[in-house]
């Protein structure tokens, strides 16, 4: 399987229903409430949709960073997998994350989008919003290796 070099040169290899499949597969169904479900797919762009679950909850009534970073983590794998195709064994190798402002108890989105898919490795932007796109929630970064 040939891999593209640059966002440019990306094409989609799964559908959304495809990604879908393919996240319900790989993660134990008891969690997959607790990441998120796959709400679009373009190219180089996949936006998921969490609707927070009473577990989420921290103090002061806002969704926990934890569970923010799960979905920001479920996004990246689910993009790279749409580009790259359903590969398990792709594993995060980093994430750094800005939380820019609290989380309320509401739909929470999350747009992935890929900075580099290389043979071995991957970037991939995601920013996490509510109501609308231009009020992040957090910005991250994350890195995936590829086996």
């Amino acid at each position: 399987m040939t891999v593209s070099a640059s966002p440019s040169a990306l094409t989609l290899r799964l559908t959304k229903a495809q990604v879908a499949a393919f996240l319900d597969d790989t993660f134990p169904e008891s969690s997959r409430p607790l990441l998120g479900q796959v709400e679009s797919l373009a190219l180089n762009h996949l936006r998921m949709r969490l609707d927070p679950d009473p577990s989420m909850r921290r103090p002061g009534n806002i969704v926990s960073g934890p569970s923010l970073m799960a979905l920001v983590d479920v996004a990246a794998y689910a993009v790279i997998a749409a580009h790259n195709g359903p590969e398990a064994m792709a594993v995060t190798n980093a994430l750094s994350i800005s939380f820019l402002r609290a989380c309320q108890f509401e739909p929470i989105y999350a747009d992935a989008r890929i900075l580099k898919l290389g043979r071995r490795l991957a970037s991939v932007d995601v920013r996490i919003w509510q109501r609308s796109e231009d009020r992040l929630v957090a910005q991250s970064t994350v890195g995936y290796a590829l086996p």
